[in-house]
């Protein structure tokens, strides 16, 4: 909380590492559901379209949080954990409707579980300097 009573904005001082490894993961995680969508979409559909999903998400936090968006980042930061948590459950009860890997699939072990506890991070992050309720 600054002195005069406002939120301490999120995407400043260590919230700018958070911005950073979002900005990469939207990347990475873009970059894959491209070539997977373009060039064999027919293997796996939802699979890549969850990459494609996950990597909007990954964007939208990257500049929520670049620009201090509490509201939108925090929303963001909920649909991202729910679709780790759900994804994930769902990669490791049914292999055979994930033919391929989603970067939730396994709770993000192919990102080694970052996908996991980068949500858990955010929320922390996006939740600690806001103004309390009255």
């Amino acid at each position: 909380m600054s002195p005069r009573g406002e939120a301490a904005a999120i995407g400043t001082g260590p919230g700018r590492a958070l911005v950073a490894v979002y900005g990469v993961f939207a990347l990475a995680a873009g970059a894959r559901a491209a070539v997977q969508i373009a060039t064999r979409f027919d293997q796996a559909p939802l699979a890549y379209s969850l990459s494609a999903f996950a990597a909007a998400v990954y964007i939208l936090l990257t500049v929520a949080l670049a620009v201090s968006a509490r509201r939108t980042a925090l929303v963001a930061c909920l649909i991202e954990l729910a679709g780790v948590l759900v994804v994930g459950t769902l990669s490791l009860a049914d292999p055979a409707a994930f033919p391929r890997a989603t970067v939730w699939s396994g709770f993000g072990s192919g990102y080694l579980f970052i996908p996991l506890v980068l949500p858990l991070v955010g929320l922390f992050w996006i939740l600690r300097g806001r103004r309390p309720a009255r």
